[in-house]
């Protein structure tokens, strides 16, 4: 999943980059406004990466949280076999005295 993302931000980052070498070959207005215009452009670029950044990093925390709980889980579910296990263990040995 995190690979798709990269893979989707390279994208954007590419068509961002040559649309902003087209806009500025075909410009319509003056150097300065043409500037400005990149400039906020470039602005809620970075203000979406970042957003996009931080959601990741919470959904990665989330993720982390998750598979803590369940290795937590399987290790009590072991404890619980095991404990099982040398229960009927003890039984089975209780059954073969009494058998003999």
């Amino acid at each position: 999943m995190a690979t798709e993302s990269s893979r989707r931000w390279l994208w954007f980052t590419a068509g961002f980059s040559l649309g902003l070498g087209l806009a500025l070959l075909y410009a319509p207005w003056p150097g300065a406004e043409t500037r400005r215009l990149i400039s906020q452009k470039a602005g809620a670029s970075k203000d979406a990466l970042l957003q996009s950044g931080r959601e990741l990093l919470e959904r990665g925390r989330e993720l982390y949280e998750k598979g803590r709980q369940i290795a937590d889980e399987a290790a009590e579910l072991f404890d619980e076999g095991k404990k099982l296990v040398e229960t009927l263990d003890s039984y089975s040995e209780v059954a073969d005295v009494q058998d003999a």
